[in-house]
């Protein structure tokens, strides 16, 4: 995947990120998704998320942002404090700051969808420790670095 520019964080700077492309060419490899950077700035990150048939990302918690999926293509499996449900295209999920979630596509075709958090954070600075990184158990200790606390293995039942 591409790192060719570094993003500084700063005002969020007018213009358009064509659909084709990622944001300052930033895109991500993170345990079979592939994220592209869709905006990127001190208040502001946004990314589009290209999940693979039986990929996913297990229970975790945002405890300083609240995170938004728009469903562009296929079915996502997720969990919501306590509740699994499912969202298909065109259906946007809210998910508030400190509320346990997963997401999985456990569909037969390929999941796109658009992610945003707000406020920023430090998001966009774990994807790129997390670019191409194998380590399941290493993706869980940075993650917790950057505000995002997986739950333990077993906590979630169907998880």
């Amino acid at each position: 995947m591409q790192q060719e520019q570094e993003i500084v964080l700063g005002a969020l700077p007018k213009g358009i990120t064509l659909a084709s492309e990622a944001m300052g060419n930033k895109t991500w490899n993170v345990l079979g998704h592939t994220y592209l950077a869709k905006v990127e700035s001190a208040t502001s990150f946004a990314w589009l998320s290209l999940d693979p048939t039986g990929t996913g990302v297990p229970p975790h918690v945002h405890p300083t942002q609240d995170e938004h999926i728009y469903v562009m293509e296929g079915v996502y499996t997720l969990y919501l404090d306590g509740e699994w449900t499912t969202a298909g295209p065109g259906d946007t999920v809210r998910m508030p700051k400190d509320l346990p979630h997963a997401y999985y596509n456990k569909g037969e075709t390929p999941g796109k969808a658009l992610f945003w958090v707000s406020p920023a954070g430090r998001l966009a600075q774990l994807f790129d420790q997390l670019h191409n990184l194998e380590d399941p158990e290493e993706v869980v200790r940075r993650s917790a670095l950057h505000d995002v606390d997986f739950l333990p293995p077993g906590t979630v039942p169907g998880a």
